[in-house]
């Protein structure tokens, strides 16, 4: 599936389910705390922040950005890039971290021919913040997830913040298995599970689902 393809059905999924599509927004953005928009929430960051009110309850848009803090990381893996385009869901006081869930969920393992990426749901593992014990019941009881492929990391992998005052919060990500050809499997420092072979990043289930009075 190509990138221009995973872009359209993205946007679809979300627009069929009452999001607005908003734009990109320029690379050089007015925010006095960056130089390049890094992140698909910083156009709607003033609404998490509640300094406007958004002009609508759900947005989604793939957002062109630049990131130079893991600078020294691209090139050694395939999850690293200085420009990128980050594809975004976001609720404005509308739903939590239940809906974001199930919407990634199908999104993510939805059948191609219903517009989904078609992932192998047994392939499928998640990560959630070591404390989160909602976030870690949601993907059992809506992915039927067993419990080895929901993996708790700490604050460095699963605690999403702009690394400046603002919006934060837990989150979690997706991970599909690609297979014994990519290496063994391993285990993360400190963990208690082992996760499999080198994963490849997938889409995150709400990136950054902490409320922004919780940042």
């Amino acid at each position: 599936m190509k990138t221009a393809e995973i872009r359209r059905r993205f946007l679809d999924f979300f627009a069929a389910r009452e999001h607005e599509v908003v734009p990109s927004a320029p690379l050089l953005y007015n925010d006095p705390t960056l130089l390049f928009v890094n992140a698909g929430m910083v156009p709607f960051k003033r609404y998490f922040t509640g300094a406007e009110t958004a002009p609508f309850d759900r947005a989604t848009s793939v957002q062109k950005c630049v990131r130079t803090l893991d600078i020294d990381e691209v090139g050694k893996t395939t999850r690293h890039a200085t420009f990128f385009q980050m594809n975004g869901n976001f609720s404005f006081g509308d739903y939590f971290k239940a809906e974001a869930i199930r919407y990634a969920w199908d999104l993510v393992t939805g059948p191609q021919e219903a517009g989904g990426y078609g992932f192998d749901p047994n392939k499928v593992w998640v990560t959630v913040l070591h404390s989160d014990d909602e976030a870690a019941a949601l993907w059992e009881s809506i992915a039927d997830l067993p419990p080895e492929r929901i993996q708790r990391r700490g604050l460095l992998d699963n605690y999403w913040h702009m690394g400046v005052p603002g919006p934060g919060g837990p989150c979690s990500e997706i991970y599909v298995d690609r297979g014994p050809e990519y290496g063994p499997g391993w285990r993360p420092s400190g963990g208690r599970r082992p996760l499999p072979r080198d994963l490849e990043s997938g889409l995150h289930a709400g990136r950054a689902v902490g409320r922004p009075e919780e940042g």
